[in-house]
């Protein structure tokens, strides 16, 4: 897991690739993962699941989520919730999406994912 210490900027976290034009910068707790997660514009994440519970609110754009066969289009400030082991899939809308997602337990997984170098995400600008 990528400890940063106590305090760190979404902008310095090394961002994992999830998915082809799906970034998650993710800070690591003991027992939790919070990511900051960018999906470009009309990208689809395909139908997945993990036993990660998994909370999440939209902060910027719109997204439409699939879970357990049921879609909705979120947009800013809408929130869901993902219980562990349940399949869902989402779609960013035209402009993109940024959500945060939380996972219990930590995302252990993600660190045999590809790592990018630190950059500015589309939240905060």
């Amino acid at each position: 897991m990528n400890r940063l210490g106590v305090y760190d900027a979404v902008s310095r976290v090394r961002p994992y690739k999830i998915w082809e034009g799906a970034v998650a910068r993710a800070v690591h707790g003991e027992r939790i993962t919070m990511a900051v997660v960018d999906v470009d514009a009309n990208v689809e994440v395909p139908t997945h699941q993990h036993g990660n519970e998994q909370l999440g609110f939209v902060l910027k754009g719109s997204i439409t989520m699939t879970i357990a066969g049921e879609s909705r289009e979120l947009s800013q400030g809408e929130t869901y919730v993902i219980n562990g082991d349940v399949p869902h899939a989402a779609v960013a809308g035209p402009e993109g999406a940024t959500v945060v997602d939380i996972f219990n337990p930590p995302r252990a997984d993600w660190e045999k994912l590809e790592r990018l170098e630190p950059s500015e995400g589309r939240w905060p600008r």
